[in-house]
């Protein structure tokens, strides 16, 4: 069902929660999808110099958004026309000394308080147990001022609507480098982090010949030990097989194809790892919707002649981008200016290939896949070189390979997740398949229903058939082919490709294991796998003991708190046995049926957990936190939802916790607490917000 423009009842909940600009008083600013992109649209155009230039732009800038052709990344549909941030990634260089160290952790806060997401290369920092020399003492080592950068990321999303995420990295040559590749392992530490480590060809050319690699120490400067390479390999492996971190970038590969390695190497990647980066640089993203391209009675069902006169005026978009960007730090500006980075992509490859009838896994879909990459590539290149003859090229040309020959960006295209753009699009995202054709997410006291439109249509046609083969989820995918797909593109595209990596959760090791050698062989950048249901399941293996609750006592003495909710007042008693929390009996009063045995069903089993010996900071860290349809302001703050107010009144008797595991292993939205399907990034079909990128 589809409201005005064509755009559907869930894009509109997204648009309105996420995009539309709100008064003071919480009034929309923008009434349609129409107002949104006329905003954007204009203030991306002021970047052109004459007026009529301008309103030309703008309103072939409108066209393409509104017809959906062209969607940019969250930040520039914000932040337009409001004096924000337009960009999406940042790399922020992190040193070995504590200056550099805590400047870092102040920047950070700055981009994420801008909507952005970061990523960091911690291999310069000297390995823990190292001596530091001006207080006599030991080095605590990359990974605790990892977690500090974790807890500021904490503490900034706190305070606002928009969430910071991280990439984290480490040298697989870092003597702290085993405390690192399973630092996800216990499901509960560095939640706003995805990590992977940077793996040498060096390394993978050892691991062939089962042979063992140097270790280099950075604060010593020199070789300082060898490690067996295979048993390396296996815990990153292992780990990733557990919980889907750490996954690899193959950084030799990125610095080979890295066209502007004058200024030296790339370390890090943003928090997707899509976008490598130099330190101090940030680039902005847009992709195309491949499947409003499906032309069923032009060569090869594509139109290839108004996918180039999209992905031109796209690249100009990103470019004016850059100009009227509001930059978080002026050593972000400077950078970014210099190399003049853009990252067009694609969306809704999984329809085209459905409208064309083409299996996702097989042969004709790969051909199709590169055959779109190549195109891509040579006009957007083409259509920068004709804009560095207007308006010149980047100015760092020299330190690049184009040195000699016009370039207005270094750098022209990106494979992004597309989460959020993709369901305003109303098409699958990036380049993945479709997850499901039908998935029910569930909030409190209600449901909402996605159904993928061509399933819906095909099956109104076709109620009593089967479903063509060519309707194909990302389970139905081996991992062998969800690589080829990801290879395919990136032959043609200059940075990077963001692609999960789907395994049943039947996979073995050694299926993860051979999934990372093809990626290898195929010249990928990066790999990123999840097993599915492994996060999940994680938590349940934490304790490999079983669970017996304990018999209750006739008489043990409890407390009742009174707390407010957006349902009325809610009464929280807490019971005590052997001075630890023991049962938890709720009561809501003038709420409706319905939520009152929601709440007496959550005390049940926080009684029953908390009976069998579960840690009361861990019942606090699954509820604390969930988001609900009614919130409220009480004394104690926001009081997000019924599992929200048990939490803070337990909270109040047993202490402040920094767990919330709920966070990371069930699949819930941060925003609103609507359930999401469990992949490695899923995105929110009832707010959009998304698990990696933290928009």
């Amino acid at each position: 069902m589809s409201e005005g423009n064509g755009f559907s009842q869930n894009a509109m909940r997204i648009l309105k929660a996420r995009y539309f600009m709100k008064s003071e008083d919480g009034e929309f600013l923008d009434e349609s999808p129409s107002d949104l992109f006329s905003r954007v649209a204009r203030h991306i155009a002021s970047a052109e110099e004459t007026t009529n230039e301008q309103k030309k732009w703008e309103n072939r800038f409108f066209k393409l958004m509104i017809a959906r052709d062209f969607m940019p990344n969250s930040p520039t549909l914000t932040g337009s026309g409001r004096d924000m941030c337009l960009s999406a990634c940042f790399v922020l260089p992190i040193e070995d000394s504590m200056d550099s160290i805590f400047q870092t952790v102040m920047n950070t806060a700055l981009v994420h308080k801008e909507g952005g997401g970061t990523g960091f290369d911690f291999s310069l920092l000297r390995p823990a147990g190292s001596f530091v020399r001006k207080t006599q003492g030991v080095a605590s080592g990359p990974i605790s001022f990892l977690k500090v950068i974790d807890a500021a990321t904490e503490a900034v999303k706190q305070g606002g609507t928009r969430r910071g995420a991280n990439m984290g990295i480490l040298r697989v040559d870092h003597p702290d480098i085993e405390e690192f590749i399973e630092l996800k392992k216990d499901g509960r530490t560095i939640n706003n982090f995805n990590i992977s480590v940077a793996v040498t060809d060096a390394f993978m050319d050892a691991l062939k010949e089962n042979g063992s690699y140097s270790i280099y120490d950075p604060f010593l400067k020199k070789k300082t030990g060898k490690k067996k390479t295979s048993k390396i390999f296996d815990k990153i492996v292992e780990s990733a097989w557990a919980v889907g971190d750490p996954g690899l970038i193959f950084i030799d590969k990125i610095n080979e194809h890295n066209p502007t390695s004058g200024l030296g190497p790339i370390r890090a990647t943003n928090p997707c790892g899509e976008q490598p980066l130099h330190a101090y640089e940030s680039c902005n993203l847009g992709s195309l919707n491949l499947s409003n391209l499906f032309a069923p009675k032009k060569k090869d069902q594509f139109d290839w002649e108004r996918f180039k006169r999209i992905l031109q005026i796209a690249v100009r978009f990103l470019d004016n981008v850059i100009e009227v960007n509001r930059y978080p730090l002026p050593e972000i500006e400077q950078t970014t200016k210099g190399n003049r980075r853009i990252g067009l992509g694609v969306m809704g490859l999984a329809d085209l290939l459905i409208k064309m009838k083409i299996k996702y896994d097989s042969p004709k879909a790969i051909k199709l896949a590169e055959k779109i990459a190549a195109f891509l590539r040579k006009h957007a290149e083409a259509e920068s070189s004709k804009l560095a003859e207007s308006r010149g090229s980047f100015p760092n040309i020299e330190h690049s390979t184009f040195n000699g020959k016009p370039m207005r960006n270094a750098t022209v295209l990106t494979i992004a997740p597309t989460g959020t753009i993709s369901r305003i699009a109303g098409c699958a995202s990036s380049i993945e398949p479709v997850f499901a054709f039908e998935f029910t997410s569930k909030i409190i006291d209600g449901e909402i229903k996605d159904v993928h439109p061509l399933y819906e249509e095909w099956r109104a046609k076709n109620p009593d058939k089967p479903l063509p083969d060519y309707f194909r989820t990302a389970h139905d995918i081996t991992p062998e082919w969800h690589i080829k797909m990801q290879a395919a593109f990136q032959k043609h595209v200059d940075n990077s490709v963001s692609k999960t990596i789907n395994f049943p959760n039947s996979a073995t090791k050694e299926d993860v294991k051979d999934a990372y050698l093809l990626a290898y062989e195929l010249n990928t950048k990066g790999i990123t796998i999840y097993r599915d249901g492994s996060r999940a399941e994680q938590v349940l293996n934490l304790s490999t003991e079983p669970l017996h609750p304990e018999e209750r006592p006739n008489s043990i003495p409890s407390v009742t708190d009174k707390i407010k909710t957006g349902f009325g007042n809610l009464y929280v008693t807490i019971s005590y046995f052997n001075q630890k929390p023991f049962e938890v009996f709720t009561s809501i009063g003038k709420s409706g049926y319905s939520t009152m045995a929601d709440a007496e069903a959550l005390g049940r089993l926080i009684s029953l957990a908390l009976r069998s010996g579960v840690e009361p900071k861990d019942v606090i860290g699954q509820l604390k936190g969930i988001g609900g349809s009614e919130q409220v302001f009480t004394e104690g703050g926001l009081v997000q939802s019924i599992p929200d107010a048990i939490a803070k009144v337990m909270e109040r008797h047993i202490g402040k916790t920094k767990t919330n595991a709920k966070d990371f292993f069930t699949v819930i939205c941060k925003i609103c607490g609507a359930s999401l399907p469990d992949e490695k990034c899923p995105t929110c079909p009832n707010c959009g917000w998304n698990r990696c990128s933290g928009t």
